[in-house]
């Protein structure tokens, strides 16, 4: 008996103006190669952080090293400058 497990990558989606990825995962566990359990999975990642400290913003960009080629690929596409300097700019005029 043999019990394997899989993460697979199911959907990829670029979200509004400020182009957040959204990813879908599932967990799939096999037994001698037939599936008997699955979970779903979701995150969200945005162009960037920010803080503000007094009237200081901070922004770093969001680091997407440890997440699938497949979605890296997509969010530095879509994350160009102009994106980025409106997000950070939307995120200063909410002030939070």
């Amino acid at each position: 008996m043999a019990i394997t497990k899989e993460e697979i990558i199911q959907k990829i989606e670029v979200v509004g103006i400020y182009k957040c990825v959204q990813v879908a995962t599932d967990i799939i566990i096999k037994e001698d190669g037939v599936e008997i359990s699955r979970t779903r999975s979701r995150y969200g990642l945005t162009p960037c952080s920010s803080q503000k400290n007094g009237n200081t913003w901070t922004h770093t960009d969001t680091d997407i090293s440890d997440k699938p080629t497949e979605v890296q690929t997509i969010a530095n596409t879509v994350w160009t400058d102009a994106v980025k300097t409106n997000y950070k700019a939307a995120v200063e005029a909410q002030g939070t």
